[in-house]
């Protein structure tokens, strides 16, 4: 039967008030619940060497290897003309590269140190955090240009920027301050003074101070838009807090800002558990609030939690239900068609909010392969693999796919068949979390391998996130899987939505007439998708107000195509053949290849993609366009 939303809902875009967290539990009772004095650490102390053999298991010995590659590491400055680049050219690397290479650098020295015991690796740690300590700003500058007062890139002393980056820098020196500061003071007691000052000026008052930066929710910045950084911040935020802080009333006030900031991202994003960023982003989605519940979880003794909840393991369970097979993925929008989550990560979710669909993908997909752990930015998320790895790799756990997935609010549509056929489609709107202008777009997949394709992201730059973003060429609807009607394509924002879409277990279809701007003059376009064995039926039926430009039914590959012979389009890609027919006396088939130079691009899909274009031959105000795509 199938199942029918309407969605025009979606063109408000109006957030539900679920309030997870909050309607279930009081200030006065997290702030009862708090452990403090770090009571909460399910790791070994510093100096208890047989249990850090235990929780190192094999990896002990790669992990310091990998520490004593930077114990003649030379630190990198950050100059101030590498976080001006950003202003001159857009390029955000020059910037980036530097300061990463340092955290990662600290992160493999504290992991090495931690796994050896012997003080070997501490100098060099020192050397690390004081140097980070010298710095303006631990912000990308990126983020300075648009989250600081001055919205420029360079950093000012004064301008605490809370972002992505600083606050991983925050949660690891957290971390190291929590674990080290006692054997740093047997070399001079300044360093960890000087470690502590830091974290609480940049990290702890600058988020108790601040409700103004939008990941917050709280200002109704980014058009109230909230997405990964919610979580994210405020999972480190949350950390930080809990290693640093142990005034009750001090560490409550950060906690329940926390939770209000996470409630307010759940009430944002879709509650059937569609990931509107797609899997790319699912770890630091729906992979940072299982962080951030799981230490609120651990803050509170375990009094504190919503993993019972359905959104939460909706939510969770997208990684799984997204996963075509070979390590290729369902994507939509900025994601990547490949990757998405750690399975380490991916199984403890799933244990946390009972999910076998979580474990035993997580299990079935790890069988087999070589694991490996190392100490970086994210120390949090590296001691819970630790903590949990012989419990993952003992896992017996298997999963099924399911050969139908419907999300009826994100409207992520996807179906699959004994005959090796996968197609994923979506509705929505043109105005979601890196959002694409691809209403009514679909990926199709033979035997696990990608052939009608969603290009994804290149390498972000200043113009990736600006008013230039739909300037980009895989940002624009003319070069996803949708028709261009009167020579126009979709355009971006929230009005610009699917509607009276439906789904059943081989078929979608959606009418995607208001995703387009009123110069295209489509009253009516509903785009169907039917599978029936190896084929893949495509349909568009439409009503125009006029007609003045012929129609354009675009497709995008990364196979060699053929269009030698009318109404036939034979792909080919990596020996999985499709064979696209048309009606030849209704279109003309072209062939446009883009060359790829971006490698965020082509180290997916190779040194070129393909856009088939089938071009009406004649005007017509109402008709009806049909294609089969088959399997060969």
């Amino acid at each position: 039967m199938a199942s029918v939303i309407l969605c025009a809902a979606l063109t408000a875009r109006e957030s539900e008030q679920r309030n997870l967290l909050q309607k279930r539990y009081t200030f006065e009772q997290v702030k009862s619940a708090l452990v403090l004095d770090q009571k909460w650490v399910p790791y070994p102390d510093y100096q208890d060497r047989a249990g850090w053999d235990a929780l190192m298991g094999g990896h002990k010995d790669d992990i310091i290897k990998q520490g004593e590659r930077y114990l003649d590491y030379e630190w990198k400055v950050v100059k101030a003309m590498d976080y001006m680049e950003y202003e001159l050219s857009g390029n955000r690397a020059i910037m980036e590269g530097p300061l990463g290479a340092n955290n990662n650098a600290i992160g493999a020295l504290f992991a090495a140190e931690l796994a050896e015991g012997k003080g070997r690796f501490i100098p060099q740690i020192i050397n690390g955090v004081w140097h980070s300590c010298e710095m303006t700003s631990w912000s990308l500058s990126a983020h300075l240009a648009s989250l600081s007062f001055s919205h420029r890139s360079l950093p000012v002393k004064e301008d605490n920027t809370l972002e992505l980056t600083q606050g991983g820098m925050a949660q690891m020196f957290s971390w190291i301050y929590y674990y080290l500061h006692d054997e740093f003071d047997k070399i001079q007691p300044e360093f960890s003074k000087r470690l502590k000052e830091e974290l609480t000026y940049r990290e702890l008052d600058a988020y108790l101070a601040r409700d103004d930066f939008w990941w917050m929710g709280f200002s109704g910045g980014n058009n109230g838009m909230l997405n990964n950084w919610t979580p994210w911040c405020t999972s480190n935020a949350l950390i930080s807090f809990m290693l640093m802080e142990n005034d009750r009333d001090r560490l409550a006030q950060a906690v329940w800002k926390g939770i209000r900031s996470v409630d307010l991202y759940l009430n944002y994003v879709q509650g059937d558990g569609g990931i509107e960023e797609g899997p790319s982003y699912w770890g630091h989605a729906p992979g940072k609030l299982y962080d951030y519940l799981n230490a609120l979880s651990m803050i509170t003794g375990g009094k504190i939690s919503i993993f019972d909840e359905k959104q939460v393991r909706d939510m969770g369970e997208y990684i799984v239900r997204s996963y075509v097979g070979d390590g290729w993925v369902v994507n939509f929008a900025d994601a990547s068609a490949r990757g998405g989550g750690e399975l380490p990560m991916i199984y403890r979710y799933g244990k946390a909010v009972g999910s076998d669909l979580m474990m035993g993908y997580a299990a079935q997909m790890q069988k087999g392969k070589p694991t490996s752990v190392s100490g970086g930015l994210d120390m949090s998320r590296y001691f819970e693999t630790l903590r949990y790895e012989k419990e993952f790799l003992a896992s017996d756990k298997s999963y099924t796919p399911s050969n139908y997935t419907w999300y009826p609010v994100t409207e992520f549509h996807y179906m699959s068949n004994p005959e090796g056929v996968f197609v994923a489609a979506s509705g929505g709107y043109n105005n979601e979390s890196h959002n694409h202008n691809d209403v009514g777009s679909f990926n199709l997949y033979y035997d696990n391998l990608p052939v009608i394709i969603d290009v994804g992201v290149g390498t972000y730059t200043r113009q990736t996130f600006s008013s230039e973003r739909y300037n980009i060429w895989t940002m624009q609807g003319n070069y996803h899987n949708i028709p261009m009607v009167n020579g126009i394509a979709e355009a971006f924002g929230t009005r610009y939505a699917a509607k009276d879409c439906k789904s059943t277990p081989n078929s979608f279809s959606a009418d995607i007439a208001d995703a387009y701007p009123a110069e295209a003059g489509v009253r009516k376009w509903i785009r169907s998708y039917t599978l029936s064995g190896k084929t893949l039926n495509v349909s568009d039926q439409f009503t125009l107000s006029k007609a003045e430009a012929p129609n354009q039914i675009n497709f995008m590959t990364w196979g060699s195509v053929d269009t030698s012979k009318p109404g036939v389009v034979n792909v080919e890609v990596r020996g999985k053949k499709m064979r696209l027919k048309y009606d030849a006396k209704t279109f003309t088939a072209e062939v446009e290849t883009i060359r790829l130079t971006d490698p965020r691009l082509s180290n997916v899909w190779g040194d070129e993609v393909h856009r088939i274009s089938l071009k009406a031959t004649k005007l017509q105000k109402s008709g009806k366009y049909n294609y089969t795509i088959t399997k060969l």
